[in-house]
């Protein structure tokens, strides 16, 4: 006996895995970009930078 998967089930399929890995992408990339932010907020700094001349 063999299962077969139909047209419209695996493009379901497929659709709800593209849409899963972009809601995951941009939770993952705000998550970063507040990690990102926090350190820099955090390492200020006492001196001012060093002007090359």
């Amino acid at each position: 006996m063999t299962t077969y998967i139909f047209f419209d089930e695996a493009l379901r399929m497929f659709v709800n895995a593209f849409l899963v890995s972009i809601f995951l992408l941009i939770t993952v990339s705000g998550i970063g970009l507040a990690v990102i932010e926090s350190i820099e907020k955090t390492n200020i700094r006492s001196t001012p930078p060093k002007s090359f001349r």
